[in-house]
């Protein structure tokens, strides 16, 4: 079969890794696709949010599937737009894409179906937010802007000024553009990403993990769309599964399709293990990244095998099988992220021996000229954010994560970050 894979970022590569897995994968497409993905896939040089572009490159290479994978194009309803073409793609339609598309719309849902989650307000005006911020005087307190913002719409206000400049960045300069906050208590506990497969019926849930999305060590600094995960989380046990499973993942399936939102594809529970038991923070209406980049890579199962088995709304069928192991990703980004940042600088180290557990992902890359080939350095060199995503399976996460880091330390680019501390809590957590 032919399979097009719409995005180019590190979650890609690492779903466009999984798919070449598959012996039932005859042509491998993706747009726009980067470095890495490149020497995979065909890459196309079209936007993953050209809905009119995409559906005329499905056409060209005449595809049998294809895999929507970020947000954006989700939301905007390109699986709606494949679909009336006939062509069998893998992600949500766009009325069940706003489970993410608005938090606004999430928390309402989350109250009709007794799902638990924090308490909030929902707001347009700055001065109505702020007041009410006042009146609470509870901090800190988390302020959302209600649609996408590439995992920075979101502010964990210490107090009242930075509450201020939080609201005012957001409703007043319209950062993100025009739209609603919601306004939030601040849930505390250790923080935990599921993914599930689902065809709107049966949910599937993939293993656990955790994200740390602060820029620095130590869980400092600014939100970043996330620096490195490890799975599973220890913080999430059989029982907690089990909680999870019967008080929020089966009651948002089951809500959603009684709402007319059948949800097909790939939903993101980001939990939240309180006191009081897990609570939903957010969902996510697609794989995250680069929680994909840890759990993908311990997949057993064919991917292209789950990918029909959700379209054709059989899953119950499928047996999902994952690697009895534990994995570790590291983020290596540009300086400056999430901030500003300069690009186009080369990678080193790129071909080195890893080792058959430890993968590169490729996320922020674009490939050089050949000259620079020529003269025996990397042809790849850095062009966002998140660069790069390095994961290493191992028996234990001490093993995962030490293999990750070696890894990494053989890899270089002018201005490079990382956080030095992947996994730490979890470690922490296992010893005692």
């Amino acid at each position: 079969m032919k399979v097009l894979v719409v995005g180019g970022g590190g979650r890609e590569h690492a779903v466009c890794a999984a798919l070449c897995k598959s012996p039932r994968v005859s042509e491998l497409h993706a747009a726009p696709g980067n470095g890495g993905i490149s020497s995979i896939a065909q890459i196309h040089d079209v936007s993953a949010t050209d809905i009119c572009g995409m559906v005329k490159l499905a056409e060209q290479i005449k595809a049998d599937y294809v895999f929507v994978t970020p947000d954006d194009p989700l939301i905007m309803g390109m699986v709606d737009a494949l679909e009336a073409k006939g062509f069998k793609t893998f992600g949500p339609s766009k009325n069940a894409a706003l489970i993410e598309g608005s938090k606004a719309f999430a928390k309402a849902f989350m109250e009709q179906h007794n799902i638990p989650t924090a308490r909030h307000k929902t707001f347009s005006c700055a001065d109505d937010a702020l007041n009410y911020i006042e009146s609470e005087n509870v901090f800190p307190v988390v302020i959302k802007y209600d649609g996408p913002a590439l995992g920075k719409g979101v502010v964990v206000a210490a107090d009242l000024a930075q509450a201020k400049a939080a609201v005012n960045s957001m409703l007043v300069d319209k950062k993100f553009g025009d739209s609603i906050i919601v306004v939030e208590e601040c849930l505390s506990g250790p923080e935990v990403t599921v993914l599930a497969f689902t065809d709107g019926k049966t949910v599937k849930p993939m293993p656990s993990s955790t994200d740390h999305k602060r820029a620095f060590d130590h869980d400092e600094g600014p939100n970043t769309g996330g620096m490195g995960v490890i799975s599973p989380s220890p913080f999430y046990t059989p029982e907690m599964a089990d909680c999870v499973m019967r008080d929020i993942i089966k009651p948002t399936i089951e809500g959603l399709r009684a709402v007319g939102r059948k949800f097909k594809g790939c939903l993101y529970f980001g939990l939240m293990l309180t006191d009081e038991g897990p609570k939903v923070i957010e969902y996510n209406c697609r794989f995250g990244d680069p929680e994909t980049q840890t759990v993908l890579p311990l997949l057993e199962t064919d991917l292209l095998d789950i990918m029909e088995a959700v379209h054709e709304e059989r899953l119950h069928e499928l047996d999902i099988v994952f690697k009895d192991s534990c994995a570790a990703c590291v983020v290596m980004a540009s300086g400056g992220y999430p901030g500003a940042y300069e690009v186009g600088f080369p990678i080193s180290g790129l071909d080195e021996d890893f080792g058959v557990s430890t993968t590169v992902y490729h996320a922020g890359t674009k490939l050089e000229n050949a000259t620079q080939s020529a003269t025996g350095g990397s042809p790849a060199v850095t062009g966002g954010g998140r660069v790069l995503g390095i994961t290493a399976i191992g028996d234990s996460l001490p093993c995962a994560i030490k293999a990750a880091y070696q890894a990494v330390g053989k890899i270089s680019f002018k201005n490079s970050h990382y956080r030095k501390d992947i996994g730490e809590k979890a470690l922490l957590c296992v010893k005692h």
